[in-house]
């Protein structure tokens, strides 16, 4: 029995999944930014930091890591109303998925900044640079054009995971395409169209970031 797509079912709501796909693309751009200062705030801290705080950026990143991101997101939508704090759905989404690449990047950060000469670090010290300076201009710096590869292929990852939040109503492209579905049962047209969407999302975020890594580091 040979199946008959049907796409132009889906054209009723185009708009629904437009919304989706804008919403996707916003909740990874907003949570890149974000999740790399996060991730940068603690690579700096766990590397120049006290003790003490590199032991609570350690627990924060081992946490994340070692724990499915849906139950992150559940425990932030679900868990945190019982001690009195309620999000939106948008908010929690936003919340986990900085939490979320932040831990990730904190590593690919440090990573970074170990691969980094000690002799450099001093030479900026023996030019009487503050430690703020000797961090942005000579570390910080190094770093990212060391580890933005694999910087860049985390976000993506993040960028794909970001389906889950569908699963709180959060209203990206999965929750779109899982509405649609729901009103004119086309299960393949839908989730076909979606996944193709996620796949060119992919495509195009890496070919940006790999553009924009040409620009940033084009003087070194």
């Amino acid at each position: 029995m040979l199946y008959k797509l049907e796409f132009g079912d889906l054209l009723p709501y185009w708009d629904v999944l437009l919304q989706g796909l804008v919403f996707t693309i916003v909740l990874t751009v907003v949570s890149t930014v974000a999740g790399i200062a996060v991730g940068t705030a603690g690579a700096s801290a766990r590397t120049f930091g006290p003790a003490w705080l590199g032991r609570v950026v350690v627990v924060y990143v081992e946490l994340i890591r070692n724990t499915p991101f849906i139950v992150q997101l559940f425990f932030i939508f679900f868990g945190l109303p019982a001690a009195g704090v309620t999000l939106s759905e948008t908010t929690a989404a936003f919340i986990a998925m900085v939490i979320n690449l932040g831990a990730y990047s904190t590593e690919i950060i440090r990573a970074g900044i170990q691969a980094i000469p000690k002799g450099h670090i001093e030479a900026g010290v023996s030019l009487a640079m503050s430690k703020w300076e000797v961090l942005r201009h000579i570390v910080l710096n190094q770093a990212f054009r060391k580890i933005y590869p694999a910087l860049s292929s985390q976000i993506i990852i993040v960028m794909l995971g970001s389906s889950v939040v569908s699963q709180i109503s959060a209203q990206d492209l999965t929750y779109a395409a899982n509405f649609v579905a729901s009103r004119n049962f086309r299960n393949f047209e839908v989730y076909l169209l979606a996944a193709l969407a996620y796949l060119l999302l992919a495509m195009l975020t890496r070919s940006l970031l790999r553009g924009l890594g040409r620009i940033i580091f084009k003087a070194e």
